[in-house]
């Protein structure tokens, strides 16, 4: 199949042929008919198969083919869990409206800088946004925008949107859109936990699960290597250097990781950078720049990277934390491996963290053999399985667990089992009743 097949007026083609787009991808195949049909789509597809095209084109076709107002009303409101998706979204829609007879206005708004900037330029209104949650409840408090009128909703990385982290903004920016819209969620993963929620979302949507095969399954080289906590940072380092990793995404559980092992990597003459939540957006915007020019060799960074951040021709992953989740994994590993090219993920498993490797594997339908590094080989002995619902990097648990699992002992046990009618229900299920995986 080719894109001409679709039904995508002359522009938009220009614009796909520029980018050196050849045919759809499997998802791109299904959803831009649907999209274009106004149905409601369920989207699930690897990291890296092309989604946001699959929703970006045909929604460009709409906005371009409806009756333009002045001020401009909202049709199209993205929801992206990070500031830098929000950006590259942004920039896949202005890519693909390039050649339109009639400018499309696409405005991305998240939080890290001033809202101001953002306030002047939705005056006049917008046909697209892409936004985080938060800083889109702050313009609407502000009246700098509406959503009164949107007629398309689309989350990317649904999984993440509706997972308890955004539960309350969720909840509030719900409550604001109109009853009757298309909504479309996009995702590389869809939990169990979750999946309910979504089906409450959604009319009679299609539903697209494009299963990996050998032609569609990224290229990615998947090892675990067995290492003491305490040698990771020389174990990172060695391999590094040994085996000239020109870029190298590293992955941590929390901001203080990141800068501790950037600050170690650059001791040893490795450049390197710490990527967090907490940074401002001009370090965070700075960082990623560097990082796809080479300037920089390594990213040391929290899961804030994990989600849709595309990095062309990225070589090498670390798991120096696992992740907290098997689906994370899922995102983390798909940074390399993007577009046809092939990459390695590499995992340290300590022996308190080999359990939890052991159901991210179970999970991922994956059985990685365990490597031992020589010189780094492990001393301890992992310790004895903890029971079901404990922390799951193999540390203590954060308070957000502890909280949620004393909510989960208290809740009645009704609560647990009683139907499941409306979102709302579904959200205070969800909060009383389970942690988060």
């Amino acid at each position: 199949m080719v894109f001409s097949f679709l039904s995508l007026p002359a522009a938009l083609l220009r614009a796909v042929n520029e980018q050196g787009y050849l045919a759809p991808t499997p998802v791109q195949a299904e959803a831009i008919p649907a999209v274009l049909d106004g149905k409601d789509v369920w989207a699930r597809a690897d990291t890296g198969s092309g989604k946001t095209a699959a929703f970006a084109l045909p929604l460009v076709q709409q906005i371009a083919a409806g009756r333009r107002e002045s001020p401009r009303r909202l049709h199209t409101l993205v929801l992206v869990p990070t500031r830098e998706l929000a950006e590259q979204v942004r920039e896949s829609f202005r890519i693909f409206a390039r050649y339109l007879p009639e400018p499309v206005k696409v405005l991305s708004v998240a939080g890290g800088v001033s809202i101001n900037p953002q306030m002047m330029a939705l005056r006049g209104g917008a046909d697209v946004v892409v936004a985080t949650p938060g800083r889109l409840l702050d313009l609407v408090e502000r009246n700098a925008m509406s959503l009164s009128n949107v007629a398309t909703l689309v989350l990317d990385e649904a999984d993440r949107l509706l997972d308890l982290g955004f539960a309350d903004e969720w909840e509030r920016i719900h409550a604001l859109l109109p009853k009757r819209r298309q909504n479309l969620l996009f995702s590389a993963t869809f939990p169990q936990e979750v999946e309910a929620l979504a089906a409450s979302l959604l009319h009679d949507p299609v539903r697209i699960d494009v299963e990996s095969t050998a032609a569609t399954q990224p290229d990615i080289l998947q090892r675990a290597i067995e290492v003491n906590t305490a040698r990771r940072t020389q174990l990172l380092r060695h391999l590094i250097q040994e085996n000239g990793w020109t870029r190298v995404l590293v992955f941590v559980a929390t901001k203080y990781s990141s800068e501790h092992v950037a600050e170690k990597l650059r001791r040893f003459s490795i450049n390197a950078v710490a990527f967090h939540g907490e940074l401002s957006q001009g370090a965070r915007t700075q960082a990623l720049a560097d990082f796809k020019a080479s300037k920089v060799r390594v990213v040391v960074a929290t899961d804030v990277a994990a989600r849709g951040i595309d990095i062309e021709r990225l070589p090498v992953v670390v798991n120096y934390d696992l992740p907290r989740s098997a689906d994370d994994y899922v995102h983390r590993i798909g940074r390399t491996g993007r577009a046809g090219e092939s990459g390695i993920a590499v995992s340290f498993v300590t022996p308190e963290a080999d359990t939890h490797f052991r159901l991210i594997e179970k999970r991922n339908g994956l059985r990685l053999e365990r490597e031992r590094i020589a010189g780094f080989e492990p001393t301890q002995v992992a310790p004895p399985a903890q029971p079901p619902g404990g922390g799951i990097k193999g540390k203590r648990k954060s308070k957000k667990d502890k909280a949620r699992e004393a909510a989960a002992r208290n809740a009645p046990a009704e609560e647990v089992s009683e139907p499941v009618e409306s979102g709302a229900s579904i959200w205070a299920r969800a909060k009383s009743a389970r942690p988060i995986k």
